[in-house]
Formats: C-alpha cells, structure tokens, sequence
C-alpha cells in the first residue's frame, strides 16, 4: 500500500492512531504515537526522533561512551521515515495501527541501526545471487505481574496439561499475533516453569526480523495488558533454563522460487553453496556469539548440557551443536543457528549469521567435519581437533568480536563502536555489583 491507500483503510479498520516504531540497540521497541489525522504528514515528512535510544540500555540508562549520549556526541533528532510495508493494524491495542520507521541524519541513513545494518547485510547477500528465508525461534518466561513468579512451578517440557494451564493467555497471543499478521504455527511450553515457546512461518528478507520484533513487543503488551509479565531475558533465573531465540533460515535464489541448499546426492546432504555457507558461520562462531547473546546475562546461558552451544560444531539434527542442519528434501532442508539467546534483538542476529555465511561462500571455506548424530557436542572426544569454543565472558567474547576483521568491516564501524560501548556500560554496572542489577536492568524490558 502507499500513503493515501494507508489514510484511506482508518475508517474502514477504525484506526484512530499509528504507532511510529523502531527497534533501539537491544532490540527494545521505541515509539512515538501520532493520531491518524496527521499520518500522511508525517510520513511524507518524516517524524522528529532522538538519535540517542542507540545509546540506551533497556532502561533508557545513557551509555556514557557512545557517540549517541556522549556529550560531544550526537544528540540530535534524526528524522525517520517509514516502511509503508510493514504497517500493520494491532489487534490488542484498541483503534492502533503500527509502522515501523528508520532513521536518518543529515540525509543519510544512520549506520549503527540495527535494521539499517540488516538490511544492508541482505543487499549484499542479493548481489551474490541469493535470498534468505528465516524465522526467529523463541523462548520466553511467562510470570505473574506483580510477584514476578513464574504461572506454575513444573518442570515438565511440552507437558499439555501444563499449557492447558495458561491456554487462556496463549491463545490471546496466538490471535493477536495472527491478527497483526505473524504467521504463527505452534506453541508449547518448554522445560522450565512458566517457560513457553512459540514458532512462525518463515519469512523472506528483512519481513523476518520485522516478524521477530512484532512478535516480541506484542507478547509483551499483551501479557501486560492482562495481568502477566513475558520476560525474553535470556536466564532471568540462575538455576533454571535458559531462553533460547534460534535463528532457522535458508538459501533460495532472489526470486525465491529455488532452494539452494539440499542435494541428496552429496555426502552431507547439502549443495557446495550449503556447505560453504555453514563453513562461514562456524569460522566466525566465536565472534557473533556476542551479536547473537548480546549481554552479560546472555552469555550464562551457554553451559554444557544445556543445550546451549559451546563451541563452533554442526550436525545433522543434532541439538548439542551450534548449528543444526535439518535434512528434510530439497525445499525443507534448513540450517538453525542454536547461539541466539532470547535476549538478543532479532536484526543484530539476522545480520551476524548473513554476514558469517557470506564470508563463507566468497572464499569457498571447507565445511569441517561434523558431530555424529548420536555424538555429543560438549565431549571432547566427539568434536574434531581443534574446535574453537564460545566465549562465556564479556570482555573475552568484546575482545573476539573485534579481532574478527570480517564481521565487524560487514556490520560497519559505526554499529560496532556502538555495540561495544553498551557492553562496556554492562561491564561497568556489573562492577558496581548491585545486587539483582541484571534483573533490574534486563526483566522487564527485554
């Protein structure tokens, strides 16, 4: 649709107001609310936002080093335009409507955006002759809104009595999801209590991180809205499971008639481009560990047998790995990046594996050899010589990320000083060693 078609459904949908929304650094959902009357303006125009959510933490805390809150830094309004195509009507939010918007500064786009930096990432990947479809995999806490306890106290995976437990507010979810045009397939509860996770259609392009942020912010609003609270804090509780926001995806041509990554007849049961892409992403495991588990929370979610990765392996189906290819014929066959904690922000994690596996591809990495389907990615003796592990400290996994010369030139400087400063912000509050500081800063929000 365009503008005028936009103005012309309110009265039909009963549209009284849109959301201008955007994702900030943690993937946190910033907006400012214009009545119907003035959309049109506004998004021929552009609407006033402040540069400096991309130095925020969840809290709208100042990252104090960040070119966006430092004082000689950019606080400024960009001026941000919409994606006509992303504008969608918010079934759980009464005569709402939502778009979502990207900012620009001085004529440009800014660079640190995270769904600017995505977006680039699939351009690239277009001009290489390929698209990707993908869908975010997620987990999240459902707790009580003013205790924060969790709905039940079971520890029980995919048990039906459990989910008929809370059906209730699942299904809201599921119809309202549905409504603001997420495709949802299934819904479940996972292993820890008030643990659910909840699977979409995939989608092509930037449509699936648009699809992962719409998701998150409307479980959160409805959760809210009635009487819960949904936390996509990666391990809101130390001695329970942690969340987990699996990235499923796969490589098609750019009209995306042809998958490229299944062939039954090669030993892997992947195409030379499959098995160079899958190279590229286990190349650079180390360093996107922290664009895919951005925070200091995240990153205690990768322990051994947990079903966290903890190093850079892949298998056929085999979930102890940190990528899992799922051989299901020529147009089912994808790979799922297992790194994603829940609390990362679904462009960040899109850009990261894109980034990795075109490497791959451009220098044609050999795939190498692969955990057995019945071995075990956290036993030594399973896993080829040589293996590089996950970073599980901050400051290691910052001091990774920026030796990779690939990643951090793909994602642009901009993005990656940014980046880099939030986590030094982290570091510094975790000195501070406040108590319960990570659920402060991460439960609510994330």
């Amino acid at each position: 649709m365009d503008v005028d078609e936009i103005e012309c459904s309110f009265v039909y949908n009963g549209i009284s107001f849109v959301r201008f929304e955007q994702t900030d650094l943690y993937g946190v959902a910033r907006s400012k609310t214009i009545p119907a009357q003035h959309f049109k303006r506004k998004a021929v125009n552009g609407l006033n936002f402040s540069l400096g959510h991309l130095g925020y933490d969840p809290k709208a805390g100042c990252v104090e080093d960040s070119a966006y809150t430092a004082p000689a830094g950019h606080q400024y309004d960009a001026v941000c335009f919409p994606d006509l195509e992303t504008y969608r009507k918010i079934s759980w939010s009464e005569g709402t409507a939502r778009i979502l918007i990207e900012p620009m500064y001085k004529g440009k786009l800014v660079e640190a955006h995270p769904r600017v930096v995505a977006r680039r990432q699939l351009e690239n990947l277009k001009e290489m002759g390929f698209s990707l479809l993908s869908a975010h995999e997620h987990e999240f806490y459902l707790v009580e809104k003013e205790s924060r306890k969790p709905i039940d106290d079971v520890v029980n995976s995919r048990s039906t009595i459990r989910l008929a437990a809370c059906e209730g507010i699942v299904y809201t979810f599921l119809d309202g999801l549905m409504g603001a045009e997420v495709d949802m397939e299934c819904a479940e509860t996972e292993y820890g209590p008030g643990q659910i996770a909840m699977s979409y259609k995939p989608a092509f392009g930037i449509r699936a991180a648009d699809n992962a942020h719409t998701f998150k912010t409307g479980i959160k609003e409805m959760a809210l809205k009635n009487g819960y609270m949904a936390t996509f804090m990666s391990k809101p509780f130390p001695n329970r499971s942690g969340s987990a926001c699996h990235f499923c995806h796969s490589l098609w041509d750019i009209p995306g008639e042809t998958p490229l990554l299944y062939d039954a007849d090669r030993s892997t049961g992947l195409t030379p481009v499959g098995e160079h892409w899958i190279a590229g992403l286990l190349e650079h495991t180390p360093a996107i560990s922290l664009l895919m588990a951005p925070t200091i929370n995240c990153l205690k979610r990768y322990l051994p047998n947990s079903f966290a990765p903890s190093n850079a392996t892949w298998g056929i189906d085999n979930r102890t790995c940190a990528i899992r290819v799922k051989l299901n014929g020529k147009e089912g066959t994808y790979i799922e990046n297992r790194l994603g904690a829940s609390g990362c922000n679904p462009y960040i994690t899109l850009a990261a594996t894109v980034a990795a596996g075109m490497d791959g591809i451009n220098r044609k990495l050999p795939l190498p050899p692969c955990v057995k389907e019945t071995g075990n990615a956290y036993k030594l003796e399973d896993i080829p010589p040589g293996t590089a592990n996950v970073p599980t400290d901050m400051e290691e996994a910052m001091r990774t990320l920026q030796a990779d010369d690939v990643i951090t030139s793909a994602l642009g400087k901009e993005f990656i000083e940014c980046f880099l400063a939030a986590k030094r912000h982290e570091i510094l509050l975790q000195e501070k060693n406040e108590e319960n500081w990570e659920q402060d800063l991460f439960f609510e929000y994330m």
